[in-house]
C-alpha cells in the first residue's frame, strides 16, 4: 500500500512538473516573433508625419510658441499638414469681408506670424498647406454669419450655407490663387487691381482642398468634386509645380461615394490632377471606458479603420492607382474632450495613444500607403487636449510625440517589409530592411501590463523603447544580453539587429 502511494504520488508530481513546465513553454513560445530576412514582403512607400492646426497658444508670445514649433523643427518630418480651421476665423481667413466699393479686406497681420514660424520651422522639408475655411461670405446665406472681435475666442458656426454665391466659382478659385501667391510670390493683384506685397517666396508642396467636407458646408460629392477642380485650376495658373491633396474626410467608412466620384477622372476637367487623397481616423472610447477597457477599444477600432483603408485602396488601385494615399488624422480623442472644467489625463494614455498609432503605421505600409499624419502638435482644454502631442502647459514633447520620433527616426520609404511571423494577438510586430542595409523590428505592446517577446537573432542588438517609463522624455535605449525583449505596458520599440 505504502509503495502504491509512493508510486501515486511520483506519478501526479511528474505530471504537474510537465504541466507546469508545458505552461511555461507555451507562455514563452506564444510571445515568439521569427523574421524571414530573405523574403520581402514589400518596399516601403512610408512616411512619418504630423500635421500642425492653427490654435491661439501657437501664436507669437503665447508660452507654448517657442517649445512647440522647436519639437517640430526637431522632429523633421516631410508633407507636415498646416491647418487653419473654423474655430478662429481672424487667425484662418485672409479676407473677411467681401469686396465692396473698390475697396478689400484683404488681411494677413495676424495669419502670417503663426504661418511665417511654421514654414520656417520645417524649411528644408516638404509641407502641406490647407487653409480649410471659406470666407463664409461666399455662401448664400440668410443674413451675414459673424465671427468674434477677439482672434483668440472660438466660434463654432462659422461655416454656414451650402451654395456658394457665385456659381462659377471664380470667386472661390481667385481666392485660394491669391493665398498662394501671398506666401509664394511675393504678393497679388486684389479684385480692384491692388497690388498687396507680401515678401514672402516659400516653397509649398502640396496644397490640400478644404477639410473634412462631408461637415464643413455639408459637401455632395459632385459640389467637393466642383469645388477642387476650380481651386486646383486657379492655383495651377499661378503655382504650376504645385501638387494636391483632397477630400479630408473625417468619416471615411461613411463615404464611399465621395471616394468613387471623386477618384473617377471623368467627373473632373480635363488636366486637373488627382496627385493624393486624405482622411482621417481618431480612436474614440465610449464615455464610462476606463483606462483599462480603453486599451482593448483602441486597437479593436484601429483594427475597423485598416478594413477601411483596404476598401478604399480597393476603389483607389482601379479608378486612379496613381494618386498617393496620406491619413493626414492619425489619434484619439478622449469622451467630453472639449468639457469646461478641470481636464485629467492619466500618463498611461499617452502612451495608449502613442502605441495605437505606431500599430497603424505598420499597418499601413504594409497596404502600400504613403503618409500616416499624426494629430496633431498642440491640443489644450477646450480644444481637443487629448489630441495633443505636447503638454499643454509646459510644452513638453509628450509619448506621442516621441512614438512618432522614433519612427520616424528608424523607418521610411524605400525600406523592405520582411515577412514575419508572430504568434501573440497581444504584440504587433514587424521586420523592417531598412535602406542602408540594417535589419529592424517594430514591436508594439497592446495591452498595459509588461510582456517579453523572443526574437531569435537578436541578442547583442540594440532596442529603443518610448513606455510609461520614459513618459515625457526621449526614447530610451539599451543593448540586449539575450533574444528575449521586454516590453512594458503599452511599449513602443525598435529592436536594431548587430551586424
Amino acid at each position: 500500500m505504502i509503495v502504491r502511494k509512493l508510486i501515486s504520488s511520483l506519478f501526479l508530481l511528474v505530471l504537474l512538473s510537465a504541466i507546469i513546465c508545458g505552461a511555461a513553454w507555451a507562455a514563452e513560445n506564444s510571445n515568439q516573433v521569427t523574421v524571414d530576412w530573405n523574403s520581402v514582403f514589400r518596399v516601403s512607400k512610408m512616411t512619418p508625419t504630423l500635421q500642425v492646426v492653427v490654435n491661439p497658444p501657437l501664436r507669437r508670445g503665447a508660452s507654448l510658441h517657442d517649445p512647440a514649433f522647436r519639437a517640430l523643427h526637431d522632429i523633421g518630418c516631410d508633407v507636415v499638414r498646416y491647418v487653419p480651421w473654423l474655430p478662429y476665423p481672424k487667425l484662418a481667413v485672409a479676407e473677411l469681408e467681401p469686396p465692396k466699393d473698390g475697396k478689400t479686406s484683404w488681411d494677413f497681420s495676424l495669419i502670417d506670424p503663426m504661418t511665417v514660424d511654421f514654414l520656417e520651422a520645417t524649411k528644408g522639408h516638404s509641407v502641406m498647406l490647407n487653409f480649410s475655411t471659406i470666407p463664409q461670405w461666399m455662401f448664400k446665406t440668410p443674413k451675414p454669419v459673424a465671427y468674434p472681435a477677439d482672434p483668440d475666442q472660438p466660434v463654432w458656426d462659422y461655416t454656414q450655407g451650402t451654395e456658394l454665391r457665385d456659381p462659377s466659382m471664380k470667386e472661390l478659385g481667385d481666392y485660394y490663387a491669391r493665398l498662394v501667391s501671398w506666401y509664394t510670390l511675393g504678393g497679388f493683384k486684389d479684385e480692384y487691381g491692388v497690388t498687396h506685397n507680401s515678401g514672402h517666396h516659400y516653397k509649398i508642396d502640396y496644397w490640400e482642398v478644404f477639410n473634412e467636407v462631408e461637415g464643413e458646408h455639408k459637401m455632395t460629392p459632385e459640389q467637393y468634386t466642383e469645388r477642387y477642380d476650380a481651386v486646383v485650376a486657379a492655383i495651377r495658373r499661378v503655382a504650376p509645380n504645385m501638387k494636391f491633396a483632397g477630400l479630408a474626410l473625417a468619416g471615411p467608412s461613411r463615404g464611399p461615394d465621395f471616394f468613387e466620384y471623386f477618384l473617377n477622372h471623368a467627373h473632373h476637367k480635363p488636366g486637373i490632377p488627382l496627385d493624393m487623397i486624405t482622411y482621417h481616423f481618431y480612436a474614440t472610447p465610449a464615455a464610462d471606458q476606463t483606462p483599462e477597457v480603453q486599451q482593448y477599444t483602441f486597437f479593436l477600432q484601429a483594427d475597423h479603420f485598416l478594413d477601411t483603408v483596404r476598401y478604399v485602396q480597393s476603389i483607389r488601385k482601379r479608378l486612379s492607382p496613381d494618386t498617393q494615399t496620406d491619413i493626414n488624422e492619425l489619434g484619439s480623442i478622449l469622451p467630453n474632450d472639449n468639457r469646461s472644467g478641470p481636464i485629467v489625463i492619466p500618463n498611461s494614455y499617452w502612451n495608449l495613444s502613442g502605441a495605437t498609432y505606431a500599430y497603424v503605421f505598420g499597418e499601413l505600409a504594409k497596404l502600400g500607403v504613403e503618409y500616416a499624419g499624426e494629430s496633431q502638435l498642440v491640443g489644450y482644454p477646450t480644444q481637443f487636449p487629448s489630441v495633443s502631442m505636447v503638454n499643454w502647459t509646459t510644452g513638453q514633447p509628450n509619448a506621442r510625440f516621441w512614438v512618432l520620433k522614433l519612427l520616424h527616426d528608424n523607418f521610411g520609404p524605400g525600406d523592405k517589409l520582411m515577412d514575419t511571423s508572430n504568434k501573440s494577438p497581444y504584440v504587433y510586430a514587424r521586420g523592417f530592411t531598412t535602406r542602408d542595409g540594417k535589419q529592424k523590428v517594430l514591436l508594439v505592446n497592446k495591452r498595459d501590463h509588461a510582456v517579453v517577446v523572443s526574437i531569435p537573432g537578436v541578442a547583442n542588438g540594440h532596442v529603443d523603447v518610448v513606455d510609461q517609463q520614459t513618459a515625457f522624455q526621449p526614447p530610451a535605449g539599451s543593448q540586449l544580453s539575450s533574444d528575449k525583449v521586454t516590453l512594458g505596458g503599452l511599449a513602443v520599440a525598435v529592436v536594431t539587429l548587430a551586424k
